[in-house]
């Protein structure tokens, strides 16, 4: 039986300083780094042998990959990068401070932006848009290894992360809206063989 292990980049400079992200290439704070070295332990006291990792091409969640197999005493791991699994590209809200933001245009519009399924920021993507890159990676690539009974590590990003959990978990438009994906929180699917989803836990 092979397990999938998701999990959030730890915290970036630019969630510290409550910003919409996106694709902007920004480094971990000390928490984050502190983050990701906590999901190595407790992969490792999970006793969770990792075979594969994923991650996307962007440096905070490369970050916490590395500090995360290093602490998890799993160093030389074979890792896979793709733009697939970057973070939703937030357009012309990219580098706004989400307060600020929220004064502008007001809170339920930005809610919207940041929450919905399919609602574009200015010159962005929706959750529609990034689901629309990241699952077919997902499917074809990582998911048919973890059928293979591999331990397989996706180290990403919130909405990436979201669209992953909401076809998994079967979410609706409306469920979804509420999924939060924490930094730094290992999430173990187990599946059998067949594509079963036998177990889901939060380390």
């Amino acid at each position: 039986m092979g397990k999938l292990i998701l999990l959030r980049h730890g915290q970036s400079t630019w969630n510290l300083e409550n910003r919409f992200t996106g694709w902007i290439d920004v480094p971990l704070t000390e928490q984050g780094m502190k983050e990701a070295e906590e999901a190595g332990r407790k992969i490792r006291i999970a006793g969770i042998h990792i075979d594969e990792a994923f991650t996307s091409v962007l440096k905070r969640a490369i970050e916490t990959l590395v500090i995360c197999l290093k602490a998890a005493g799993q160093e030389g791991v074979p890792t896979y990068y793709d733009q697939a699994l970057n973070e939703r590209h937030y357009g012309d809200l990219q580098g706004l401070n989400k307060a600020e933001t929220a004064e502008k245009f007001g809170e339920e519009q930005v809610k919207l932006w940041r929450r919905s399924y399919d609602v574009q920021p200015p010159n962005g993507e929706s959750l529609k848009d990034t689901a629309a890159r990241t699952l077919p990676y997902f499917k074809e690539r990582i998911l048919p290894e973890v059928l293979r009974s591999k331990n397989v590590l996706i180290s990403a990003h919130g909405n990436s992360l979201r669209a992953i959990v909401m076809y998994l978990d079967n979410l609706t438009r409306e469920q979804v809206l509420e999924l939060n994906i924490p930094n730094g929180v290992p999430i173990v699917y187990e599946f059998s063989p067949t594509g079963d989803i036998l177990s889901k836990t939060e380390l």
